[in-house]
């Protein structure tokens, strides 16, 4: 019975772990994609 209690609390706690980390994990790959795209775009102009 514990186990399936334990089982539940670690569902929930992914769960919220997903969605605290979702906003962190989008804005570092806006933030990296842009900065990385501005890098390329800016080499490309100047060559």
């Amino acid at each position: 019975m514990f186990s399936a209690i334990a089982d539940v609390l670690r569902q929930i706690g992914a769960a919220i772990a997903t969605v605290v980390t979702l906003p962190f994990r989008a804005l570092a790959r806006l933030l990296g994609g842009a900065s990385g795209s501005t890098r390329r775009g800016g080499r490309a102009r100047r060559v």
